[in-house]
């Protein structure tokens, strides 16, 4: 006698679709796992060729970014996008940004950047011990036009291409904000460098919401080269012209009454000690504007539902809390201590 089977239940489409949901944004982690992995991997053998070929113990500037950025730009971004490519795009309207607008959005950034910055390094002096370096800025002060191809040029085309385009054109499907804020922790979890995760957090933020509103990545390239720009090349000028110890070495003359001898140093520096004045006082004023902006402005940003919006309380659970995501985070993480700690 044929035994009989139980009736089966009906699938419930509300829980499919979370699971189509999570699978998307596990294929978007594991695709940025494969890509830090073939990152690394190249860049520590192109390292290792470039040492024993250029015969040094000391890599000059230009062969640390080809080593770093020529595995990353040619090979690893491209083959996440591949991986990434399985999931749909959503289509949408593209859109001209003011310069009015652009320009208060790129002011809003200063604010962000400096206490994202402040938290990091705080973090890392606390958890290294003091011991900690910022490679990336010992990179960038390193003044040579090496730093305005790989830090202002091509550094900002290739993320905003890769966090910007490729994950939040599919991501945004399921929320404006959920896909804002996952490609800003992907974009500061990728540089695995504590000194640098809050900021880059931050920044990517404000470079998704542009992105978003406009569907053009003309806008969020410009704003992330003049960032860097300021902070990989301007910056470090300015700081190189003006010796700090010379004139804590001045200062402590004056204190003894030999003024003479800070009066001539003074005077020698004066162009220099102007160039800096100058420049920081006009920071400070973009920094007061942003903060004021960004009081002003906080309820001015405008979001739209998307076609298939995770709701509250469901999307960090959905975005993050998947296997790919998980991995990505954890190897992030632990690449982001190893280079805090080594």
């Amino acid at each position: 006698m044929q035994q009989l089977q139980p009736p089966s239940l009906p699938a419930d489409p509300y829980a499919e679709w979370l699971m189509r949901v999570r699978r998307a944004f596990s294929r978007i982690g594991g695709a940025l796992c494969v890509m830090i992995v073939i990152w690394y991997a190249l860049a520590t053998v192109l390292s290792g060729v470039l040492y024993t070929a250029l015969h040094t113990a000391n890599m000059p500037n230009w062969a640390s970014y080809v080593a770093s950025g020529a595995p990353l730009y040619l090979l690893a971004m491209p083959v996440a996008v591949l991986i990434m490519r399985k999931l749909p795009v959503v289509e949408t309207r593209a859109f001209d940004m003011k310069p009015s607008l652009f320009l208060k959005l790129l002011v809003m950034c200063f604010p962000l950047m400096y206490v994202g910055s402040i938290i990091g390094n705080f973090l890392a002096e606390a958890l290294s011990d003091g011991k900690a370096s910022d490679a990336v800025s010992d990179l960038a002060m390193q003044l040579d036009v090496w730093n305005v191809v790989f830090l202002v040029i091509i550094g900002p085309i290739f993320e905003e291409w890769i966090f910007r385009k490729e994950i939040i054109s599919r991501a945004r499907r399921y929320g404006e904000k959920t896909a804002i804020v996952f490609s800003a922790l992907a974009f500061g979890l990728f540089h695995m460098n504590l000194f640098q995760f809050f900021y880059a957090f931050a920044l990517g933020l404000v470079f998704g919401y542009v992105y978003v509103r406009t569907s053009k990545l003309r806008y969020s390239i410009a704003m992330h080269m003049i960032i860097n720009f300021n902070g990989g090349v301007l910056a470090p000028w300015v700081i190189t012209r003006v010796d700090t110890r010379q004139m804590e070495s001045m200062a402590e003359q004056l204190e003894g009454g030999n003024s003479a001898m800070a009066t001539a140093w003074l005077e020698q520096n004066l162009p220099s000690l102007a160039v800096a004045g100058v420049y920081f006082v006009v920071y400070l004023a973009v920094l007061i504007a942003g903060v004021v902006l960004l009081v002003r402005e906080r309820r001015r940003f405008e979001f739209y539902t998307a076609p298939e919006e995770l709701p509250r309380g469901l999307r960090a659970k959905t975005a993050c809390g998947n296997v790919g995501v998980i991995t990505f985070i954890v190897l992030a993480v632990l690449l982001t201590a190893i280079n805090l700690l080594a």
